[in-house]
C-alpha cells in the first residue's frame, strides 16, 4: 500500500473568527499553525493568507513571510499556495452585468503574483465556475490555461481543485491540449452548496472519472470532514484537512488547532491499516522537483 500525503489546509478564505477565535490571521499565526501541523505528521500545507483582523489577501508580502518563515524553520514541508482569491464576481441587483460591491474577479496574472515570486513546490488551480453563497466563482478555461502556463514557469506543480464533474472533463480536455502536465494531481472538493456532495457514493463517482495514473486527494466541508477523510483513504486517495475545512475535532468539540485535526488525520488512517507519508515520500509518490 502507498503511503498516504496529508495535507493541512490551516486557514482557507471562508472561515471567520466567529466560528473559530483561534483561526490563523497574522502572517506569523499562519507559518506557526503550518509548522505545528508539519510536526504532527503533513506533509503539506495548503496556505492562503489574511490580512490581522481575518479578511482575505492577496498581498504579496503577506505571502512572502508566511514562505519565508516555514523556510528557515527548518520543518520539511510541502508549501501548497493558493490561487483561489481573485475568482468571484456578484453582480448587482439593478444591472447584473455591472460588478457589485465584494467582487474580487481579477486578471489570472495578478493571480499567480505570488506564485511567479515565491515558485512553491505546489499551488492550487481552481477548475470550477459556480455559484458561492451571493457570489459566482468563475474561472474561464482561458483564465486556467494563463494561469496553468504560468505555475508551470515558476517549477510548480498545479492542485487541481475540482467542484464538479464537469471540472475533471474540463482538466481532461486541458491535458489532452498539453495544457496540464501528466501525470496530474486532482484534489476533490466535497461538501459545498451546488457542488459535490460529501457521500462515499458521490466521492467514488468522482474518483471513476479521473484520468488513469492521475494522482488525487479529496476532503469535505463542515460536519463530515473527518468521514470523508477516511473514505478517501479506504479508496486509495490522499487526505486533507484543517480549519479552512471545519472547525470541529468531534461533535461539540471546537478544535483547539490545526495540529490537533493533523493528528487525529494520522490517527485515522494508523486505525485503518495505513502510513502517512513524510514530505521526502510525498515528492517522490508526486514526482516533485527537490
Amino acid at each position: 500500500m502507498e503511503k498516504t500525503i496529508l495535507s493541512v489546509a490551516v486557514t482557507g478564505n471562508q472561515t471567520t473568527l466567529q466560528q473559530h477565535p483561534g483561526l490563523p490571521c497574522t502572517p506569523e499565526q499562519i507559518a506557526t499553525a503550518c509548522i505545528e501541523s508539519a510536526k504532527a505528521g503533513a506533509a503539506i500545507t495548503h496556505i492562503h493568507v489574511r490580512y490581522p483582523d481575518g479578511r482575505p489577501s492577496m498581498e504579496l508580502s503577506h505571502y512572502t513571510e508566511v514562505v519565508e518563515r516555514i523556510r528557515n524553520s527548518g520543518v520539511d514541508v510541502i508549501i501548497n499556495l493558493t490561487t483561489g482569491p481573485g475568482q468571484r464576481f456578484i453582480p448587482s441587483e439593478d444591472d447584473p452585468k455591472v460588478a457589485a460591491p465584494g467582487t474580487t474577479l481579477t486578471h489570472p496574472m495578478r493571480r499567480v503574483e505570488h506564485i511567479l515570486a515565491l515558485k512553491p513546490e505546489i499551488c492550487s488551480l481552481d477548475l470550477n465556475t459556480m455559484w458561492s453563497g451571493a457570489s459566482a466563482v468563475i474561472n474561464s478555461p482561458n483564465s486556467i490555461t494563463t494561469m496553468a502556463r504560468a505555475m508551470k514557469e515558476a517549477g510548480s506543480k498545479p492542485e487541481l481543485e475540482v467542484f464538479n464533474s464537469g471540472d475533471i472533463n474540463l482538466a481532461k480536455d486541458l491535458i489532452d491540449k498539453g495544457v496540464l502536465d501528466k501525470p496530474p494531481l486532482f484534489q476533490i472538493v466535497t461538501g459545498i452548496r451546488y457542488g459535490l456532495e460529501c457521500t462515499p457514493q458521490t466521492l467514488m463517482y468522482a474518483k471513476s472519472l479521473l484520468p488513469e495514473g492521475a494522482h488525487w486527494a479529496a476532503f469535505g466541508v463542515g460536519r463530515l470532514a473527518f468521514p470523508t477523510l477516511a473514505q478517501a483513504f479506504l479508496l486509495g486517495g490522499h487526505v486533507r484537512i484543517g480549519i479552512e475545512d471545519a472547525v470541529y475535532l468531534r461533535k461539540g468539540v471546537l478544535t483547539p488547532n490545526n495540529a490537533a485535526m493533523a493528528e487525529k488525520a494520522v490517527r485515522i488512517i494508523d486505525e485503518l491499516g495505513g502510513e502517512v507519508a513524510t514530505a521526502k515520500e510525498a515528492r517522490q509518490i508526486l514526482g516533485l522537483r527537490n
